[in-house]
């Protein structure tokens, strides 16, 4: 997977700023526990090689990248260390040219049209969109992508829980960056609990899970119809005819021929699958691959591999 649909499915790239580098292991391993194991480490103080170096090698499950890159030195002293990607804060283009020259992944900030220009001229298909909310917030992200529909952007600056899926929902954003999760006073007194804590919340407000229908294996056509009858008999909701089912309200599916799952299936919405298997994949989780289904080349459904008590679970687009 490369560098760009990688951090696409991961959704938010915790920023950090460290002042010891002891405490960047287990704050990437806190950040990995509840759901990101990603982080951009930022070149703002003198504890950031050694950070990177340890995380890389300790951590190798963890994407890091070097924040906040200056200079070709830097760029340098990053990679040498281990770190897998680049950000700067604003555009240079003596640091992107090197990058591109030398294929290393880099994500430039680029709050105006005219960066954006640039960093096209330099072959970049995403590009940091920083200070996002003092730029004028996702409205401007709009407003800037509108004349370069092959651009994708990741806003960092601003972007916390409250306003993350307001960003995430605009098709040309691939991630966010933040640091609301992995605060500096948190970090300092090795509260690593709440951080992992306060991570995990991020990840499920992100993922948005919630059931979305539960399906019923039936014999037969009557079967599913007879059954779809007396939920709309008990709850007041209406029948619908479908073609493999009949669905009462929307939160019911009476298969007419059994299908996955020896009882049925279990349908949990969600604001990205892809985003979604990614997270359940670093949990363990299998997929069954054959299930997938595509909408204007976007997985919009998958199904688990494994049943739970005899119902087959499936992620769905919401």
């Amino acid at each position: 997977m490369d560098m760009i649909k990688k951090i696409s499915s991961l959704g938010i790239v915790p920023v950090i700023k460290l002042t010891d580098a002891n405490n960047a292991v287990p704050l990437c391993r806190a950040l990995a526990n509840g759901g990101l194991p990603v982080a951009e480490i930022t070149f703002r103080t003198a504890a950031a090689e050694e950070s990177i170096r340890r995380v890389a090698q300790e951590l190798p499950e963890v994407l890091v990248g070097a924040g906040t890159v200056l200079t070709i030195e830097q760029v340098n002293t990053a990679m040498n260390a281990g770190a897998k990607f680049i950000v700067t804060p604003g555009f240079d283009e003596e640091v992107t040219k090197y990058c591109v020259e030398h294929n290393i992944p880099i994500f430039p900030g680029c709050p105006t049209t005219s960066d954006i220009q640039k960093a096209i001229k330099c072959g970049l298909k995403v590009v940091k969109f920083f200070p996002a909310e003092a730029m004028g917030g996702l409205n401007a992200i709009k407003a800037v992508a509108a004349p370069y529909g092959g651009m994708l952007f990741m806003p960092t600056g601003g972007v916390n829980e409250k306003n993350l899926n307001d960003y995430l929902a605009f098709d040309k954003i691939i991630a966010c960056g933040g640091s609301w999760m992995a605060k500096e006073d948190l970090i300092n007194a090795g509260k690593f609990d709440e951080i992992e804590a306060m991570t995990r919340s991020a990840v499920q407000k992100m993922l948005g899970f919630e059931i979305k229908h539960v399906g019923i294996n039936c014999g037969d056509e009557a079967e599913a119809m007879a059954v779809a009858k007396k939920f709309s008999v008990l709850f007041g909701w209406p029948v619908k005819d479908g073609n493999s089912s009949v669905f009462a309200g929307s939160a019911i599916e009476a298969m007419k021929a059994p299908y996955l799952g020896a009882k049925g299936h279990i349908a949990v919405g969600c604001n990205s699958v892809v985003r979604a298997q990614a997270y359940l994949e670093s949990m363990g989780f299998e997929f069954n691959a054959e299930s997938a289904k595509e909408k204007n080349g976007k997985l919009i459904a998958i199904y688990l591999k494994d049943e739970i008590g005899g119902f087959a679970v499936h992620l769905v687009q919401k």
